[in-house]
Order: structure tokens, then sequence, then C-alpha cells
């Protein structure tokens, strides 16, 4: 399978530090779908935590440095819901009072998809040719769902892994409790909203669970690993490469 398009990596701040795995999933879906792809090594975090947290100012400036650095790419294609969200929705919020950034951050933002987006929306493609045996549960990460309205994309390609059974879990777009300060700010609240995923994962039967941002999967096995469960959390990018 070739192709024309060209996507460039937005590797988000967790998957370049902690789970680099992820991106190398990444990279092995396109090389089997034939897609090129760049990845800018200067790239550095889009902003959100700052953002999150009330600095505006230090948002803005990673929003800038982003911008910089991809807006000449075709498509800004990244692992993460909540960076991407924070690109298409929150640029918007940065530099509303700056016509020129504005501008920028708006071009920028309509050419940047999460991963599952990018191969079922754009490529046009819900069969990447992954096998996994097993049963997943989907968790529905919230600015994901939220943010960017996606929901059926991953689990279209999770249906078509050869061998697995796609079993959803109850109150599947329920917040896993992360929500990156919350959890440092409300630890007690956090883990009360973890406990609730955990149990829903756990009842769903499923020996892995999977979703599009590893900030929520790492919170869940996190839990997962306390509580002594053999349930293991994979993101769907080393679903699908697999």
């Amino acid at each position: 399978m070739t192709s024309t398009k060209t996507v460039t990596l937005f590797v988000q701040c967790l998957v370049d530090s902690l789970y680099p795995q992820v991106g190398e999933a990444m990279v092995a879906i396109f090389n089997k779908l034939g897609i090129s792809m760049n990845c800018p090594s200067d790239q550095t975090c889009c902003g959100q935590p700052a953002f999150n947290a009330g600095y505006r100012k230090a948002a803005r400036a990673a929003a800038k440095r982003f911008i910089k650095i991809f807006e000449n790419s075709e498509s800004i294609v990244c692992p993460s819901g909540s960076c991407v969200n924070m690109v298409k929705n929150h640029y918007q919020e940065l530099f509303e009072d700056d016509v020129k950034w504005l501008e920028r951050a708006v071009q920028t933002g309509q050419r940047t998809y999460e991963l599952s987006q990018y191969i079922t929306d754009i490529l046009k493609i819900e069969d990447v040719g992954a096998c996994c045996n097993g049963k997943i549960t989907y968790h529905d990460s919230c600015h994901l769902l939220r943010g960017l309205g996606i929901s059926e994309q991953p689990r279209r390609l999770i249906r078509n892994i050869k061998g697995a059974e796609l079993i959803e879990m109850l109150e599947s777009d329920r917040c896993c409790g992360f929500g990156g300060t919350f959890s440092v700010k409300y630890p007690v609240i956090s883990t009360a909203m973890v406990d609730d995923k955990v149990h829903n994962i756990i009842a769903s039967g499923a020996d892995i669970v999977t979703g599009c941002d590893i900030s929520c999967l790492m919170n869940i096995q996190g839990r997962l690993n306390r509580i002594g469960s053999s349930v293991k959390t994979l993101h769907i990018a080393q679903l699908l490469a697999d």
C-alpha cells in the first residue's frame, strides 16, 4: 500500500519522555500504510499544561513555537486527543486578541489530527491489518470525546483487528480522574474516580483496556497495578501496529 500523503508527527510530551513505544508504534503504522513522515526534532510542548494551570503567557510562547515549527505541514498527526484539542481549540483562545497569530493558529489547527481520526477520516482506512487475540475494552478520554467529538473512529479500527473482541465497559465516557494537575491538586477525588473506572474495566471481562491518550492509560494502569489486576493497558497505536 502506497500513498502520496505526508504526515508530520506531533509527539506528545508523555510519549516522548515516558512511552516512546507509542511513538514507535505510530511510525510502524504509517510505514505499513505507505505514508511518508516528517518528525521535527526541535518540537517541544504544545503548551497545554501551562494553559490548563492558568499560565497564559507561557502557553502563548509554547503555542507560537509550535505554530512556527508545524504550520507548513501537509497534515499534523498526534497520538493524543488532549494535545490535538489544545491546538485545534484552545490556541484560538490564546490568540483571540491577536489577528495575525489567530489566523496562523486556525490554519495550523485545521491540519492537526488525532491518530485514529486521521486514519479513518482522512485516509479512509478502517482495517490496518493488525492482529491481537483477546478481549479489548475502550476508554473515551475527555478531550478526545468532548473537545474533538471522536468516539467511533477508534472503535471502528479496533473492531477490524483480527482476533480481537471489542467489549464496551459501563460508562466508558466517564473521566478516569487524571486530568493532569487535577490528580495532584485533588488526589482523593482523583483516586475515587479512577477506582470507578477500574471497577468498570474489570467488570467488562476485558484483557486489555485501550484508548487514544497515554495520560489516561498511565493513570489507569497505575491503579490496576496497585490492586493486583492482570488487565493491561495499551495505547491504540500499539494495538494497530501489531
